[in-house]
């Protein structure tokens, strides 16, 4: 299968690293244009470079903009009013006792990983119809699903894309215009080595640590390793291509079937 979005316009938010970098560069690859996003400027530039260097030719526009705020969204839709494709990565995680989540971090985690999304689906949906083709992917995780007990707001958060991926894939029935999420299991990302040699034997190489560390630590992964961020780019970037237009208002699963279900 050869995907080609050469005359799309793409806009991947948590872009400057980790699986959004993956997945702007996956996107890039196949010949669509690629706006690369986050707070920082300087890693925005970074990105831009770094994917440059693998994909020569890649159109790549810096959109430094805190998309987590009404303002940054509005500045971004101003600057870059209309794309084919939106991909909502950005999202926070982090561990917390359930029952010292204060009122202040469900709403910044609800702001964050919902809301901001929300904002950009309502700034770029209706162009997108009125155009009569376009996708909108959420990122989740597998917490939607399987609530950790150690970071409940995290994984109210990634259920609530899930509900919003089904809700505006209807909104946009018969347009031409897809809306799914992605379900991401446990990925390989910055900081995860430092993590998993915390918890398994530090002489270990890295093939046999992450074996062990889910082995461990994730027994329910049917894969048995970390997911790469490349992986999940490519179900992305297939979920953005012209072959991917009968899939909307979908929770698709790239988690090494660390969920144990035989449906989302």
């Amino acid at each position: 299968m050869r995907i080609d979005l050469s005359g799309k316009t793409a806009l991947v938010t948590g872009s400057s690293q980790g699986i959004g970098w993956a997945i702007a560069k996956g996107l890039a690859e196949a010949g669509a244009k690629v706006a690369i996003n986050g707070r920082d400027r300087r890693k925005v530039d970074a990105a831009v470079r770094d994917i440059q260097t693998r994909v020569p030719d890649a159109d790549l526009v810096p959109v430094a903009y805190d998309v987590t705020t009404s303002d940054g969204v509005n500045s971004l839709l101003g600057e870059l009013p209309a794309v084919d494709i939106l991909i909502n990565n950005l999202g926070i995680f982090g561990a917390e006792p359930a029952l010292e989540i204060s009122d202040d971090e469900w709403r910044r985690y609800f702001e964050v990983n919902v809301l901001a999304a929300v904002r950009l689906i309502r700034g770029y949906l209706p162009g997108m119809t009125e155009s009569g083709w376009g996708r909108v992917q959420n990122i989740a995780s597998d917490s939607a699903i399987a609530i950790p007990a150690e970071m409940i707001h995290y994984g109210m958060s990634k259920t609530a894309l899930l509900a919003v991926s089904r809700g505006f894939a209807k909104e946009a029935a018969g347009t031409g215009v897809t809306v799914n999420s992605v379900i991401a299991g446990p990925t390989h990302t910055g900081g995860v080595e430092d993590f998993v040699y915390q918890l398994v034997d530090g002489n270990l190489s890295w093939d046999e640590a992450q074996r062990e560390f889910m082995r461990l630590h994730r027994p329910q992964s049917l894969l048995q390793r970390l997911i790469e961020p490349e992986e999940i780019a490519n179900m992305c970037v297939y979920l953005a291509s012209t072959q991917a237009s009968a899939t909307t208002g979908a929770a698709v699963r790239v988690d090494g079937g660390y969920v144990d279900s035989i449906v989302p």
